[in-house]
């Protein structure tokens, strides 16, 4: 993995599409539970919500893996923090969390949907609040970084190299 000083064009604009996909996802879920019990129950699924949903989690889960395939080539920015300090190592254990569940909670919910299953639809719901509560935390450290420590560490995900 090659260490530079920020991300590519490329990884900045899949942060902020998976980003916005998310967000978008998260907010125009209501009547999933009823669409979730209607196709459960045999029942026409209607309205552009569900589509909608199961539509942007399977972008989402693609772009994850495709994001994942380009760090995987392209590297990641040197580590802001001290190597080893406890900032350096919430750090990556947060984004390693973010990873893991920005492909599970998409992955659950196909699960949840295509094999229709119920417990599995609790977990993606479970699992996404996690997600959210996590993803707060991250841009609000993001912003405590950019705007209290003024460090320049948001630059990394705002230019290019």
């Amino acid at each position: 993995m090659t260490l530079k000083d920020s991300y590519s064009g490329l990884q900045i604009g899949l942060h902020w599409s998976i980003a916005l996909l998310i967000i978008a996802n998260y907010f125009i879920s209501d009547g999933m539970p009823e669409a979730f019990d209607a196709m459960m129950a045999g029942k026409p699924v209607t309205g552009w919500v569900p589509e909608f949903h199961v539509v942007v989690g399977t972008m989402i889960l693609g772009l994850v893996v495709l994001r994942l395939v380009v760090r995987l080539v392209q590297g990641a920015p040197v580590e802001h923090s001290k190597a080893g300090s406890v900032s350096a190592r919430l750090a990556k254990l947060g984004h390693l969390a973010l990873y893991v569940l920005m492909l599970v909670v998409p992955a659950f919910g196909a699960i949840a949907w295509y094999g229709k299953t119920e417990s599995t639809a609790n977990l993606h719901v479970l699992t996404m609040n996690v997600m959210m509560i996590l993803a707060v935390g991250h841009a609000a450290v993001a912003l405590l970084h950019h705007y209290v420590l003024k460090d320049g560490l948001l630059n990394r995900m705002t230019r290019a190299n």
